[in-house]
């Protein structure tokens, strides 16, 4: 693992380091939660109010001048792309500056190709990304750059040829880039010279179109429990708030939130991470309905380990996309209706057995996802159709969690098929 330190020049770059490709700035890398980022993170990267620290259009140039042609060729095959296809490329990619030490693959060029080794960017460097949030490009020099593929925890620095071990490195802030679930539309960037100022900049752009924002400004916690995932992380991002999770990689995009430390409601200045928990479902559909009955059974469900705080009321609206610049709010893409929808109330020979036991049976159609091998806490299998709680409330309306007055209205559906169960089929309930 190469380290590769703001300012200093390349050995064998694509293009001159002096060429005003780009500039590099002296930032501190900043602790992070997780050595895993998405390429959404609120505040991942960073901006500044000065003019473009990359120089696209120069770059565009170069890449199509005839002399550089052995060189374009090498540059486009390392991104996978064709030579036509360098300029369309190029406008969709948006320059940042790192507010982290980030492992990528960089691309040195020699003899004709593009040689691909590890590297450790220094925070401060400028790069492009892409509409992923990946980083594509180091603007200095033009060497493409690619997702680093390798175990984060076993890399091993080597600082030399001028690249001298630079203050403040710490081993355990590193950080690796993950794609974004989507194609983002705006990135959310923290001014590394004041850090109170945000920069939301429309991707494509290089900073000709920034608006600014105030960071200190608190976003609440929408309420995440029973959606995807991916939802749940474009939720908060939506609102400036960034994604942590328990494991050593990202969940997929289909598992069930069961709980968000802080709980919703809680109130957070811009790039604050909330912690996520998962249950591992990977199903597109079906996954919230554990009870069989109506939609409004499932609040008789909930035994109480997830926060009380974060219930699963659905929310009503979306993110207000005029509070928290970041990227887009995710699409309400909470499709998966409940699965109770097809199968009967389970009918009972008596009338004992407790609305708890309804995950044991198995005969409908598909498994509730989390039911086996987690305990009921999976409430988050009430999974809200709609977009989170408006940002301005702090805790999500109180009207609907399981443990309180909604219970007399929702716990009646459940409950009634047990007296009046009809009597030509009571032997099949209890296979």
């Amino acid at each position: 693992m190469k380290a590769v330190a703001a300012g200093a020049a390349s050995l064998a770059p694509f293009f001159d380091e002096r060429s005003g490709l780009g500039r590099d700035a002296d930032v501190r890398s900043r602790p992070v939660h997780g050595g895993l980022q998405q390429g959404d993170t609120p505040g991942l990267y960073g901006g500044t109010g000065e003019a473009a620290i990359c120089d696209v259009e120069q770059l565009k140039r170069y890449l199509a001048e005839p002399r550089n042609d052995r060189k374009a060729r090498a540059w486009a095959e390392a991104l996978d792309l064709r030579t036509d296809g360098i300029p369309e490329y190029l406008d969709r990619l948006t320059p940042v500056l790192l507010r982290h030490d980030t492992l990528v693959k960089n691309h040195d060029y020699k003899k004709g190709k593009a040689v691909p080794f590890n590297a450790l960017l220094q925070a401060g460097i400028a790069i492009l990304v892409d509409e992923q949030g990946l980083p594509a490009v180091k603007c200095s020099c033009g060497n493409p750059l690619r997702p680093f593929e390798g175990d984060k925890s076993r890399i091993s620095v080597s600082f030399d040829d001028g690249n001298e071990k630079w203050k403040g490195y710490d081993r355990s802030e590193v950080v690796v880039v993950r794609p974004a679930s989507h194609k983002l539309e705006r990135i959310a960037l923290v001014d590394v010279e004041d850090p109170d100022r945000g920069v939301e900049r429309p991707v494509g752009t290089t900073g000709e179109e920034d608006t600014a924002f105030d960071t200190r400004k608190r976003q609440a916690v929408p309420s995440l429990v029973g959606t995807t995932f991916g939802e749940a992380s474009r939720r908060l991002a939506g609102r400036g708030l960034a994604v942590a999770y328990d494991g050593e990689d990202v969940p997929p995009d289909g598992a069930r939130v069961t709980a968000s430390d802080p709980a919703a409601g809680a109130e957070l200045r811009f790039g604050a991470h909330v912690t996520l928990s998962v249950a591992e479902d990977t199903g597109a559909s079906g996954g919230g309905a554990t009870p069989p009955g109506p939609e409004s059974s499932r609040e008789t469900k909930d035994p109480g380990p997830p926060p009380s705080s974060s219930p699963p009321s659905p929310p009503s609206s979306g993110p207000a996309k005029s509070e928290r610049p970041g990227s887009p709010g995710g699409t309400p893409g909470d499709t998966s209706a409940p699965a109770g929808s097809t199968p009967p109330p389970p009918p009972s020979t008596g009338s004992t057995p407790p609305p708890p036991t309804s995950p044991e049976t198995p005969g409908t159609g598909s498994p509730p996802p989390g039911s086996t091998g987690s305990p009921p806490r999976t409430t988050a299998s009430s999974p809200p159709a709609d977009d989170p709680a408006t940002s301005g409330a702090p805790p999500p309306p109180a009207g609907r969690p399981a443990s309180s007055a909604p219970a007399t209205s929702v716990s009646a559906a459940p409950e009634a098929p047990t007296t009046s169960a009809p009597a030509e089929r009571p032997r099949r309930t209890r296979e």
